[in-house]
């Protein structure tokens, strides 16, 4: 079974959630057996005790997934706006009113089980009453409102410095340098320079954010991943295994569409609407961690400098999507569209010459 890019991309920000939560419920409840050990009862509200780890995690872990769905789908848009402290802050306020919710009702469901009563009995609901008042309780809630926050955090960070990133410094995939075959497509926003002077610096960066967001659906969907952005230009990439049916170009028609679909809404609100230009080209490169400050993931290699100056030629040859001929060569099919071979030349600060190509009807 193959799954979408975007449907990879819900499930990696989603399951933290969940693991994080039955991770942690399980070292509560190992640590309470410890405390407890066989005592029948809790000493501090009197409520029958018997030590069984597994349907508290379960239950906590399927909460985790609750609230990371919540996150992904709903919560996250509700605070895009905002600094990270706050955003944090809101959405923890959110999830532990859900947490205590959640604790009462496995509580009354568990001491029912555990008395063999009806959960609504007021026997239960006694119980529960010298639980939720009792110290014992804030101390469950408090614990895991922290595997929540750990989550979000999580969650902030790798939205920060990518999703891929953050799990690929955690697993120490890059710590040893390798090399890797990958494609890389450099996009340039069409006269920034003068879109910028006409804006000023501070609606042209509104402009950029914009901008970006618009271009993101369709790099998500096409399996792309962004290595970095530098002003006005964004490096898209993708490793040479994913490929299907072209999807650099694919993702280039989808970004044009998206940008193409929302030009009203930009000229109305900046006065201009952006488009971009592009190059492709694919080749090894040496991946790896560097720095010691500030650690990233970094991709070295010729391909890159490559994939730079064929998109600098796009106004020479007076199109919008520029791709070199080792990339042509892997493209298996692209819907109904023709390549065009644009010929040889010689690359700013390259001795050997490059055959161009781009599509026909860009």
């Amino acid at each position: 079974m193959t799954f979408s890019p975007r449907f990879k991309r819900a499930l990696y920000q989603i399951l933290p959630f969940g693991v994080i939560s039955f991770v942690l419920s399980i070292s509560y409840s190992l640590v309470e057996k410890g405390i407890l050990g066989d005592h029948p009862i809790y000493p501090s509200t009197g409520n029958p005790y018997k030590y069984n780890w597994l349907i508290p995690s379960i239950v906590a872990g399927i909460f985790g997934l609750f609230v990371g769905v919540m996150e992904f789908f709903f919560i996250s848009k509700w605070f895009k706006k905002g600094s990270f402290a706050l955003k944090l802050l809101f959405k923890s306020t959110i999830y532990i009113l859900l947490i205590i919710l959640l604790t009462i009702i496995v509580s009354s469901v568990s001491t029912a089980y555990e008395i063999d009563a009806e959960p609504f009995s007021p026997e239960v609901w006694q119980y529960n009453y010298n639980f939720v008042t009792s110290f014992a309780f804030w101390t469950v809630v408090l614990y895991v409102t922290l595997g929540i926050v750990v989550s979000l955090f999580y969650t902030e960070v790798s939205t920060i410095i990518g999703q891929n990133v953050l799990l690929n410094l955690f697993t120490g995939k890059y710590h040893t340098p390798f090399e890797e075959k990958r494609i890389f497509m450099f996009l340039d926003m069409k006269s920034s320079t003068t879109i910028a002077e006409q804006l000023g610096h501070v609606e042209y960066f509104k402009l950029l954010q914009s901008y970006y967001a618009d271009i993101s659906d369709a790099i998500i969907d096409h399996g792309g991943s962004i290595y970095q952005y530098v002003g006005d230009e964004v490096v898209v990439m993708w490793k040479l295994k994913t490929i299907r049916d072209a999807r650099p170009l694919s993702c280039f028609r989808a970004m044009e569409k998206s940008l193409a679909d929302k030009k009203e809404k930009y000229i109305k609100r900046y006065g201009v609407a952006p488009t971009f230009k592009a190059g492709i080209h694919v080749g090894v490169v040496t991946t790896g961690e560097i720095g010691k400050i500030k650690r990233e993931i970094v991709f070295t290699g010729d391909v890159l400098n490559t994939a730079a100056r064929i998109q600098g030629l796009c106004n020479t040859y007076e199109v919008n999507l520029l791709f070199s001929e080792q990339f042509a060569q892997i493209i298996e099919t692209y819907e109904d569209l023709t390549i065009k071979a644009l010929g040889e030349t010689e690359l700013r600060g390259k001795g050997e010459k490059v055959r161009l190509f781009t599509i026909k009807n860009v």
